[in-house]
């Protein structure tokens, strides 16, 4: 599904302090505002309408199926035979 940006205004300290500490939590500011959005979409849009636009969504490309190959059977090469001339 194709995404869009938002943006948001705010303090620039209060905004450094928040991505250190984040950081030292060993996550960051942007996989915490995803988080915190995706628990909004799930608590502001329905079921029904949350269901539809999944459904709308494109299909990952099907894995390709595999191919058993038979295993060769050996090919038997001719050894030298050496005649003896008499």
């Amino acid at each position: 599904m194709k995404k869009t940006s938002i943006s948001i205004d705010m303090e620039a300290e209060k905004l450094r302090a928040l991505r250190f500490y984040t950081e030292k939590k060993e996550t960051t500011l942007e996989t915490e505002l995803e988080d915190f959005l995706a628990k909004l979409y799930e608590k502001y849009v329905p079921a029904q309408t949350r269901e539809y636009i999944e459904s709308m969504e494109e299909p990952a490309e099907p894995p390709r199926p595999r191919i058993k190959r038979q295993p060769r059977a050996p090919v038997d090469t001719p050894t030298a035979v050496s005649e003896e001339v008499v």
